[in-house]
């Protein structure tokens, strides 16, 4: 069993917090996992202040962009030391299968390496002269930043905004999820301890579990918070985006989506199949990039389907920690209720359910938080089904006729967050990806992601960007310096 830590990081110590206990619960099984005594409104100021104050230290203030770039790389380093042990607590945690969290912790050291490598290369610039001075653009760290992540991938999404808001120069306040403290708990734990080795104030981190409601909004809130970044739902990012305005400071925030995968009549028919399930299917749908609705060409819809709900219902649903596993069980009991009862209302709206609609049956799956792969048919693209986020294993298929009627349709939401193309046609590929309203499209592969691209929502799936080499920039302001060169007074009082 892998250690499971219940001090939370304040203020660069390890202690309980003075909140409310939080039970964490391993969703395969039902048990409770550890306690976390959650931050209090207080210790978010603790934490908020001591940052800070660490922010200012000359110590890190004054580190050379090449020495930060040390500190990351051995951030990187114990990461991917400790990633079968990241991998178990986030398994145990959230129910993912063992292969996808040690993906996780591994794609999580390689962000930190990214941002590292990113550093060593980020430049100043000496901008054109345009009278008697030399003019130059600089950057520097905005002091202490928030960073507020989702139970469904936290330690990648952790490094996500913790590795490029170090590499500025800044401390940064981590809210994990409720559900899902763990990980990032244990993260936190790695990255003090490389903070520790290079004498650095260990303050520069704080983890800070708790609801959203105490920490996330005393966080978002607290006036030496100058960036917030945020990954979650859309109702929450619009009610920070109202925070972030009034503070007059910026936000980064990854929404939710309702992504469009397209296969179209020349398209590879086993890549897309295999494709189209893996972006639905895994992480048991619970990825705010899922491609949730299949649009298929009608001429080849039905054999398609067919073989495509065939192959499905042969997914292999278990718990993360069993190495055959695919499909894993849900975070939380609710969250699989909330799953169920989208089902429940796709059927109200005339769904046909080809396979899967309910949790699956057997002594195995009675305590755990289960729910089969599920796909759906005969419901338009205006149905609830079909236009809001469900959040788990569950695929909607419709037909289309021609491309315009295509593109109409998968545009036709409020998200636009990302996209699957399958297809021989490269030509068409490329037309049809430029008429997606999405920040991501996929062609003939789906849901992957590397350090050095920049990720996006467009519409209510969010607002900028993080990852690729300006991430860093994000986390800083910029300055201009003029440096005059004539010798002779300004001529204004002549």
């Amino acid at each position: 069993m892998p250690h499971f830590p219940t001090d939370i990081l304040i203020a660069g110590q390890w202690r309980q917090g003075a909140g409310e206990p939080l039970d964490t619960i391993d969703p395969a099984n039902g048990r409770i996992l550890a306690t976390v005594h959650t931050a209090t409104a207080d210790e978010v100021d603790e934490a908020a202040e001591a940052a800070a104050k660490a922010a200012a230290d000359p110590a890190w203030r004054d580190l050379v962009a090449h020495e930060r770039a040390r500190l990351l790389h051995r951030i990187a380093e114990l990461t991917e030391q400790s990633a079968d042990e990241l991998a178990a607590v986030q398994t145990a945690d959230t129910g993912k299968t063992l292969t996808e969290t040690r993906a996780l912790a591994l794609s999580a050291a390689g962000t930190f390496r990214y941002m590292a490598a990113a550093l060593e290369c980020a430049e100043d610039s000496v901008t054109p002269s345009r009278g008697p001075y030399v003019t130059m653009s600089v950057y520097e760290p905005l002091g202490v930043v928030g960073a507020i992540n989702p139970w469904n991938s936290p330690v990648a999404s952790d490094a996500q905004k913790i590795a490029p808001a170090l590499a500025a120069g800044n401390a940064v306040l981590l809210k994990p999820a409720a559900w899902t403290p763990l990980v990032s708990l244990a993260l936190g734990r790695l990255i003090t301890q490389a903070l520790d080795e290079f004498r650095l104030p260990t303050a520069l981190l704080s983890v800070l579990p708790g609801s959203g409601r105490v920490v996330g909004d005393a966080v978002v809130r607290h006036p030496l918070v100058a960036r917030i970044g945020f990954t979650g739902g859309t109702g929450t990012g619009r009610s920070i985006a109202a925070i972030a305005a009034q503070k007059l400071i910026p936000a980064s925030l990854e929404l939710g989506g309702k992504s469009p995968t397209i296969v179209r009549a020349d398209a590879d028919i086993e890549q897309a199949l295999a494709g189209v399930m893996f972006g639905i299917f895994s992480s048991s749908g619970q990825s705010c990039i899922a491609g949730s609705r299949l649009f298929v060409a009608r001429e080849i819809y039905d054999t398609f389907v067919g073989e495509l709900v065939e192959r499905v219902r042969k997914l292999r649903v278990g718990p993360g920690t069993e190495p055959s596993t695919q499909v894993g069980p849900l975070v939380h009991h609710s969250h699989r209720d909330s799953v169920a009862a989208y089902v429940d209302l796709a059927r109200s709206e005339g769904a046909r359910v080809l396979c899967g609609g309910s949790a699956p049956e057997g002594q195995r799956y009675e305590d755990g938080a289960y729910y089969l792969p599920t796909v759906l048919e005969g419901l338009p693209n205006t149905s609830r089904t079909c236009q809001e986020e469900i959040f788990g294993p569950v695929l909607v298929a419709l037909p289309y006729d021609d491309e315009d009627d295509l593109v109409r349709q998968a545009n036709d939401s409020v998200y636009g967050l990302a996209c699957g193309i399958w297809t021989r046609d490269l030509r068409a590929a490329w037309q049809l990806a430029r008429r997606i309203e999405a920040g991501t499209v996929w062609i003939n592969t789906y849901k992957q992601f590397s350090a050095s691209t920049p990720f996006s929502g467009w519409k209510d799936s969010g607002l900028g960007t993080e990852k690729g080499r300006d991430a860093i920039r994000a986390y800083q302001r910029q300055k201009s310096l003029y440096w005059g060169t004539s010798g002779h007074p300004l001529p204004w009082a002549n």
